[in-house]
């Protein structure tokens, strides 16, 4: 039986798009309607807060995960997506849609190791 790299794609695709069902609406209500209305102080996010959570090894933990896992999980949906659009070259989109979340993963991991 031929080995196939399909359950570490799914896997990836699954827990991207359940880490992006739960945390983005938190995002998107924190800093978006929290902080607009009022409902939190304007220093919530201030510049020392931030670095402070993202030198922290738990906050470059949720970063990188914030940054990995929806990556990872756009980049399958494009593939499917080029390929609903009948565009059939599935190894070079593969290999784009892939390698930019590759690029993504590796970047974030780059730059959360700088601090």
């Amino acid at each position: 039986m031929a080995r196939s790299h399909k359950p570490i794609v799914w896997s990836l695709f699954a827990a991207g798009g359940t880490f992006s069902a739960f945390v983005t609406p938190a995002m998107i209500l924190v800093t978006g309607l929290a902080l607009t209305l009022g409902l939190l102080p304007a220093e919530a996010l201030a510049h020392e807060r931030m670095l402070a959570v993202v030198q922290n090894p738990i906050g470059k933990g949720f970063v990188f995960l914030t940054v990995f896992l929806p990556a990872w999980h756009a980049a399958h949906r494009l593939r499917i997506t080029a390929h609903d659009f009948g565009i059939r070259a599935d190894g070079a989109v593969a290999s784009v849609c892939y390698g930019l979340a590759m690029l993504a993963t590796v970047t974030t991991a780059v730059a959360l190791l700088r601090f």
